[in-house]
């Protein structure tokens, strides 16, 4: 390729690939800034570290991504908002308010204030935005079949507002912060138990094609597990703070860990279902991101909710759980980076081809 027409051909392979933009795009930051929260709480200093520094650098990248493709391909991006995986969206203040709970565990208050006044922005723009979309969308199917695993995300966008309020309250004063993550904390619970109804009666009552279960099914758990961790930062709220007792947030916490441990086999199984007696082949897509955050996710909820709760057995079973949410990260960012060198290589052999 001549030299004057490399960068022509680098800004229509960006321009591509943003309009392209899968609209969960920031799950690749959940899933990271997650998993560097999971190795700190182990002592992981310098993993945990190095991983912050990618999902900060994957922000930095998507957040202008998110903006350019709303600008330039507005069309398409409304298309996908009106959608049945339009809740997708809120990955983006997901991820922001896991960098703030992140960035807090380092003490740095001060950098996690921006990133929680966006994921709350971010909340509540889409936390009614997509509900009224879908609702106000006359030309969506009209079938209980458009219900899926993103719609959890829903309420993962009010815990996520929870738990890094919740973090950031225990380094500050009055009561704005407290009164958020419990408002949060309540609302996503409730967005939650609805979400589980709709989602496990489309599961139940009609036919699942195997092609059609994507791994968006596991935030069915990690909806339930990060709804576990914003209880136990509410649990480490001083007394003066707590808007119900210490029972009862504990409670409603050992339930949901409970069941998020019980969905667990569930959702083995039906990838063992999907990909090996229906022989779907395991590529990469993606997706598989939706499958990093709820692993590690349910680590890090099993941990702290053992701390708080000194349930000593729930600390050392998180910390386990933990290294298995760090060996899914590096097995699904192996196959993005594989993947991206493959597409890399086609694409410039093919180009090689067409010179000749």
């Amino acid at each position: 390729m001549p030299a004057a027409e490399r960068p022509r051909r680098y800004r229509e392979a960006a321009s591509s690939a943003v309009a392209d933009l899968n609209a969960g795009a920031c799950a690749f930051v959940m899933g990271t800034g997650i998993v560097s929260t999971a190795l700190n709480l182990n002592g992981a200093r310098t993993a945990s570290v190095a991983l912050l520094v990618v999902a900060l650098a994957g922000f930095a990248v998507l957040l202008p991504a998110y903006g350019w493709r709303l600008l330039r391909r507005r069309q398409r991006f409304i298309a996908d908002f009106v959608g049945p995986r339009a809740f997708a969206f809120l990955t983006v203040a997901i991820a922001s308010n896991v960098l703030a709970a992140r960035l807090v565990a380092d003490g740095q208050t001060a950098a996690a204030w921006p990133f929680l006044a966006l994921g709350t922005l971010g909340w509540l723009l889409l936390g009614y935005g997509i509900p009224l979309g879908l609702i106000a969308n006359a030309k969506r199917e009209p079938s209980i079949d458009q219900a899926n695993g993103t719609w959890f995300l829903w309420a993962v966008g009010s815990e996520s507002v929870a738990v890094a309020a919740g973090a950031l309250s225990r380094q500050t004063t009055g009561h704005l912060l407290p009164v958020l993550a419990w408002g949060c904390w309540g609302i996503g619970l409730m967005q939650y138990l609805l979400t589980a109804g709709i989602v496990l009666a489309r599961l139940l009552a009609r036919p699942v094609a195997p092609e059609k279960l994507m791994t968006s099914v596991w935030i069915f758990m990690g909806a339930a597990a990060i709804t576990v961790l914003a209880g136990a930062r509410l649990l480490e709220l001083p007394p003066d703070k707590l808007a119900l007792s210490r029972s009862v947030v504990a409670g409603w916490s050992v339930v949901l860990w409970s069941f998020a441990s019980w969905l667990i086999p569930l959702l083995l199984a039906l990838g063992v279902w999907r990909h090996v007696l229906r022989r779907i082949p395991l590529r990469y897509d993606f997706s598989w991101w939706n499958l990093v955050f709820p692993v590690g996710m349910y680590g890090v909820a099993t941990h702290e909710l053992g701390r708080t709760t000194a349930a000593s057995w729930l600390t050392t079973l998180g910390g386990w759980e933990i290294w298995v949410g760090a060996a899914v990260w590096l097995v699904v960012m192996a196959a993005m980076v594989a993947g991206a060198l493959r597409s890399y290589l086609t694409n410039r052999r093919g180009g090689a081809s067409n010179r000749r």
